[in-house]
C-alpha cells in the first residue's frame, strides 16, 4: 500500500469507527511482547514521545501518564478528528495531536526522546531528523506472512505475493543508511482464534488484508468457506505475523 492508498483507506476508516477495534472478539497464542509496554520501557517521565500514524489515539491516551509530553499524529483527518474526540473524554492534558505526514515531519530536529509507529509508514530520514542524540526509534509492523491462510483462500492480499522478511529488511536497510547506530529486530508468528464469523468480516472490511474486500459478491462465499474450513473449538484461526524494530540514533 502506497502513501496514497493508505491515507484514502484510513480516512475512510476513521470517518467509520474511529480505528476502534475493541469490540473484536478473538483470542492469541504466541504472541511475546506488547508494542506500547516496549515503547514505554525507553521513556521516562521527562521525555517527549511522538507517535506516527496514531490512528483514533486510543493506544497513546492510556501511556500518556508515563511521559511528560506525547504527540500523535496521523495522515486522515478523519482519524485525527476521532483522536481529538478520544483526547476531551479522557482526563489527559499532556497529550497533542496533529495531522500530519510522517513523510515530512513538521517539528523542530532533535526534538523527540523516542518514536514509535505502529502497523504504519515512516521515513527513516525524517525520523532520524527529529529524534534526539541517543534517543529510540520504536516500530511494530505486519510481516508478509500474516493472515496467510486468509490471504490464501482469497488468492490475493496485502504483500500476498511477496516474500516474508521483505519490509523487515527494508526497513533495517533505511535506518541503518539514515545513520542509527544501533538496529535490533524481533518478530513473532501468533495463533489468532476469532470468536465469531462477524469479528473476522469486520476485519476485513476495516483493514487492507484483503484488497477490495466485498465488493465482489463471491468474497462473502470464499469467506463462509474460510470460516467453515478454519473452524476449531477455540474460534475461527488464523495467524498474526507481526516484527518490531527498534534503532537508536
Amino acid at each position: 500500500m502506497n502513501q496514497q492508498e493508505y491515507e484514502s483507506f484510513y480516512d475512510k476508516v476513521g470517518k467509520i469507527n474511529g480505528w476502534d477495534f475493541s469490540k473484536l472478539k478473538y483470542n492469541s497464542e504466541g504472541v511475546t511482547w506488547d508494542f506500547y509496554t516496549e515503547v514505554i520501557k525507553k521513556c521516562d517521565n521527562k521525555d517527549i514521545l511522538l507517535d506516527l500514524g496514531t490512528g483514533g489515539g486510543e493506544s497513546v491516551l492510556k501511556i500518556s501518564s508515563s511521559l511528560l509530553l506525547l504527540i500523535g499524529i496521523d495522515l486522515s483527518s478523519g482519524m485525527v478528528e476521532t483522536a481529538q474526540s478520544n483526547l476531551k473524554k479522557s482526563n489527559v492534558s499532556n497529550v497533542n495531536f496533529f495531522q500530519m505526514s510522517s513523510e515530512n515531519i513538521q517539528f523542530p530536529s532533535g526534538f523527540f526522546d523516542v518514536i514509535s509507529s505502529r502497523h504504519a509508514p515512516f521515513s527513516s530520514k525524517e525520523v532520524f531528523k527529529v529524534l534526539k542524540n541517543e534517543g529510540h526509534f520504536l516500530t511494530q509492523q505486519v510481516s508478509e506472512a500474516d493472515k496467510l491462510n486468509v490471504k490464501e483462500a482469497f488468492g490475493r492480499g496485502q504483500a500476498f505475493n511477496q516474500s516474508d522478511g521483505t519490509l523487515k529488511e527494508q526497513y533495517i536497510r533505511e535506518l541503518r543508511n539514515a545513520g542509527f547506530s544501533e538496529v535490533k529486530s524481533y518478530e513473532y508468528n501468533a495463533v489468532d482464534y476469532y470468536q465469531r464469523p462477524e469479528d473476522l468480516l469486520f476485519l476485513l472490511k476495516h483493514t487492507p488484508t484483503i484488497p477490495n474486500f466485498g465488493q465482489d459478491k463471491k468474497d462473502f462465499e470464499i469467506l463462509n468457506g474460510f470460516i467453515e474450513k478454519n473452524k476449531t473449538e477455540k474460534g475461527i484461526m488464523t495467524n498474526s505475523k507481526r516484527f518490531i524494530i527498534i534503532a537508536k540514533k
